[in-house]
């Protein structure tokens, strides 16, 4: 019997301290309570690690705060393709999908592929059929738009008609959510869901849909979804990576995690931020970025944070 653990993030994409309004990080902070909540409902009925993670990530997309679902970042067509992936470490079983701007919640889709399909990720049009026959509820690609994205847009477009978009702030790039757990019986899961890249090239999928890169999960190891720059995810195979070394060099979760991020990961020029859980129960949660919305819930206690602080909040 295991300790039922449930961390959570709402992307790194987050601008020094002082800088959100009190209104900004009141909403964000909320988000994550929401999201806190519905995951370890779950979790503390008994449930599994899975439905506590899509749980987490369908609350995080229905809050405007975050990259994901409704508020997701518009690409250079000021058009939303959003992606998403889940994962069981039981068995390795996931499901995934990328370009995807009529499915309300997209981790729902990509748990839709795992369950319902012999793929792991599905595409554009193919997915919104599946979610169809799946039950799942379609939407106008506007009931994902937010003011906040769309004037990011703007100033993303603007900075490039400068030639200064590498100054653009984490922020005003990128963000992500994510769910990751350990149930009683032990098992572990992860599930990442994003918008995106704002002013990204129509078509582009980072790493959140990418097994292995943006999201993993494996009884033997951990659970993980990443949060930044999905191109050097990718280029890292960074969920892939952890779990080898902690398998193959018996790294400690903690100490594969954080040389990853402060190592490979900044050296390759990106900011970066992950949410991970071991098979004993161990958390981690480094971002190299000024801060990362996230938060953890376990047992009789459960905290949010965006910066150094934490704010605990009852579970109930």
């Amino acid at each position: 019997m295991s300790v039922p653990i449930l961390a959570i993030h709402g992307g790194c994409g987050v601008p020094p301290k002082g800088t959100l309004s009190g209104e900004q990080e009141r909403h964000a902070r909320e988000g994550l309570k929401d999201a806190l909540r519905a995951g370890w409902a779950v979790l503390e009925e008994g449930g599994q690690a899975l439905d506590a993670v899509e749980a987490a990530v369908v609350a995080l997309e229905e809050h405007t705060a975050f990259n994901a679902g409704r508020g997701a970042v518009f690409n250079a067509d000021g058009k939303h393709e959003m992606d998403a992936a889940i994962m069981d470490g039981r068995d390795l079983r996931a499901g995934a999908v990328a370009g995807i701007c009529r499915i309300r919640n997209p981790i729902r889709a990509a748990r839709a592929v795992m369950e319902r399909t012999d793929h792991v990720l599905l595409i554009g049009h193919g997915v919104e059929a599946l979610a169809a026959r799946a039950g799942l509820e379609l939407v106008a690609p506007d009931w994902f738009s937010t003011e906040d994205r769309r004037a990011s847009l703007l100033q993303m477009k603007a900075l490039q008609a400068r030639g200064d978009s590498s100054q653009a702030s984490e922020r005003l790039k990128h963000g992500t959510v994510g769910a990751v757990a350990i149930d009683r019986a032990g098992h572990l899961a992860a599930a990442t869901s994003t918008g995106g890249y704002t002013n990204k090239l129509p078509g582009r999928v980072g790493d959140t849909p990418l097994v292995g890169a943006g999201t993993y999960a494996n009884d033997a190891t951990l659970a993980y979804s990443g949060t930044g720059r999905g191109e050097i995810f990718i280029r890292t195979v960074l969920g892939h990576e952890l779990h080898a070394r902690m398998a193959y060099k018996g790294e400690s979760l903690a100490a594969a995690c954080e040389d990853m991020v402060f190592g490979a990961l900044k050296r390759l020029g990106g900011g970066a931020g992950l949410i991970a859980v071991g098979r004993d129960g161990t958390v981690a949660l480094p971002f190299n970025t000024a801060g990362m919305f996230r938060g953890v819930a376990s047992p009789g206690e459960g905290w949010v944070s965006i910066y150094d602080e934490r704010e605990t909040l009852s579970l109930v």
